[in-house]
């Protein structure tokens, strides 16, 4: 790959990416329209370009500017919003998605990665969930999220366009966005940080698939190289629960911290471990951070420079 344009590449997960694949020697193209992104935290390496995924200018700049690969990360990813308003979390999601295809299709585009969720699965009572598991969103935003892989499916059966579809499990690490629908991880490290206390949606005994940022970064690489006509799993297989989460965090963190219990959110999901066998398998990648070490990580990064993160 030598050209590479990444929609988002002003937010956490894009951001890592656009340094990684600099790093790399790859020309870097960011469309991201600051919504939630910074523009700082894009690498001065990078062209970048203020723009709506829905817009003629980006699709117009993909045409023009003739990448390998597209990596589609930019979204509506703020479940509550996807409730509160299902019409705007469908129109960038979905209509978004379609506007890049479009795009790919004008361009000859050889590659599109696409940043999905586990939000897809739904609920289902299943220890760990593989990819062939039946896709029962119960939020507008997974359902916003499926409907995308169904296009560009559909878009590659009428146009060519070669895929991978990537199912992120729960990505965290520094940088994080702690506001709005921030990862309860950078969360609770803003909360740490100011002497406040642990907000818990429910009991905590939710549990969740913690996955490190600079490894599904090097997911997202290795899925342009390796990936074919897929869907796969970006994840650790491995679950944590909400009240582990803390258990980890209070040995990491020197001070005492108060925990409050809180409603649980609608839409939000009980339990999620996804299987990442098939990245192992397909992709030759596999996550080399624990969440304990990542939690290292990201708190130490995070209490080093909190104004970088959100």
């Amino acid at each position: 790959m030598k050209t590479a344009v990444v929609t988002g590449g002003a937010g956490f997960i894009g951001s890592h990416l656009v340094g990684m694949l600099i790093r790399r020697n790859v020309d870097v193209h960011v469309i991201d329209n600051l919504s939630t992104g910074h523009k700082e935290k894009v690498p001065q390496e990078a062209a970048f370009y203020e723009e709506d995924i829905r817009s003629d200018k980006a699709r117009d700049l993909i045409r023009d500017i003739g990448p390998d690969a597209v990596i589609h990360l930019a979204a509506q990813a703020d479940v509550g919003q996807s409730v509160n308003n299902p019409c705007f979390d469908m129109d960038v999601n979905v209509r978004g998605t379609i506007n890049l295809l479009e795009a790919c299709r004008l361009a000859s585009v050889r590659k599109f990665i696409f940043a999905s969720t586990s939000g897809v699965y739904g609920d289902l009572d299943k220890e760990i969930l593989t990819e062939l598991d039946p896709v029962k969103p119960i939020s507008f935003y997974g359902l916003s999220k499926l409907a995308a892989e169904h296009y560009i499916r559909m878009y590659d059966k009428f146009f060519d366009i070669p895929y991978t579809i990537l199912r992120f499990a729960n990505v965290y690490g520094p940088g994080q966005n702690a506001h709005g629908e921030g990862g309860v991880i950078a969360i609770f490290m803003d909360r740490i940080s100011k002497g406040l206390s642990l907000p818990v949606n429910g009991d905590g005994m939710q549990t969740r698939d913690f996955v490190y940022v600079e490894d599904v970064a090097e997911a997202i690489a290795a899925a342009v190289q390796f990936g074919n006509r897929d869907t796969i799993h970006v994840s650790t297989g491995v679950k944590t629960s909400i009240n582990q989460l803390i258990q980890l965090l209070g040995d990491i963190h020197p001070y005492w911290f108060e925990v409050t219990h809180r409603p649980a959110r609608p839409g939000d999901i009980m339990h999620s471990c996804l299987s990442n066998l098939k990245a192992r398998n397909h992709l030759q990648w596999n996550p080399v951070h624990s969440v304990r070490s990542g939690l290292e990580k990201t708190y130490s990064e995070w209490l080093s420079s909190p104004a970088s993160n959100g």
